[in-house]
């Protein structure tokens, strides 16, 4: 079985970390929608589910049931995942090229 490569590695824990935080951000910005709190602005959710954290976002949508009701958040949390996930393939297809 081949080692998985120092990019590789860097690359999963990057994903791993901005996806427990932006679930985080997401279960603490529910709680704070249910008491009326101060909430955590659209803007900042989807940086960091452009940062990496898009899996973190869509199970916290899942999760939390949390801006699920607003189809132009959730289309943006798609697009940006579809962004991601094209990036990964033109990547892949780049190196193979190469």
């Amino acid at each position: 079985m081949e080692r998985i490569s120092t990019f590789t590695g860097v690359v999963v824990a990057v994903y791993a970390l901005a996806s427990l935080l932006t679930l985080a951000c997401f279960g603490f910005d529910k709680r704070r929608a249910a008491s009326g709190g101060r909430r955590i602005p659209e803007r900042t959710l989807h940086t960091l589910e452009l940062l990496g954290g898009w899996p973190g976002a869509l199970l916290g949508q899942r999760i939390f049931r949390h801006k699920r009701n607003k189809p132009a958040f959730f289309l943006v949390s798609w697009l940006i995942a579809g962004l991601h996930a094209l990036g990964w393939i033109a990547w892949i297809a780049w190196r193979r090229a190469a």
